[in-house]
């Protein structure tokens, strides 16, 4: 089955550089429905007004980090099942176990190239 791109993506980034690169890279890649929030708490708010088909988030924000993210996601029946792909600067062993523990799909250490992301996003949602 084909990858929907039409599907709605959410980019959790506290810089908007970074959201706005994300975005570049799935446009790139053909996806046309893209949200943005600035940190793990608008995120989920965002999160529970809509269906999102994915979530890309950074780990390091503050106040709700992405690991809080992905924690409230998982924890949440109606949310569990969101296909979630962290993005971090750090690349340290441990917390690639700590984030694959609380529930990610995949781990992308910054910084990355729009291959880099069509290969993860492959990965957790199929080929296309």
């Amino acid at each position: 089955m084909a990858v929907d791109l039409s599907m709605p993506v959410l980019v959790v980034d506290d810089f908007p550089t970074t959201i706005r690169i994300i975005s570049k890279f799935l446009r790139q890649l053909g996806f046309t429905n893209i949200d943005s929030a600035s940190d793990g708490g608008q995120a989920f708010q965002l999160m529970g007004q809509r269906d999102y088909g994915l979530v890309i988030s950074d780990w390091n924000m503050e106040p709700v980090t992405g690991l809080d993210l992905v924690k409230a996601v998982r924890n949440d029946d109606r949310l569990n099942d969101t296909p979630f792909i962290m993005v971090t600067a750090e690349s340290k062993p441990e917390n690639v176990i700590l984030a694959k523990l609380a529930g990610v799909n995949s781990y992308i250490v910054k910084p990355f190239n729009a291959d880099t992301l069509k290969m993860k996003l492959s990965g957790v949602l199929g080929r296309f």
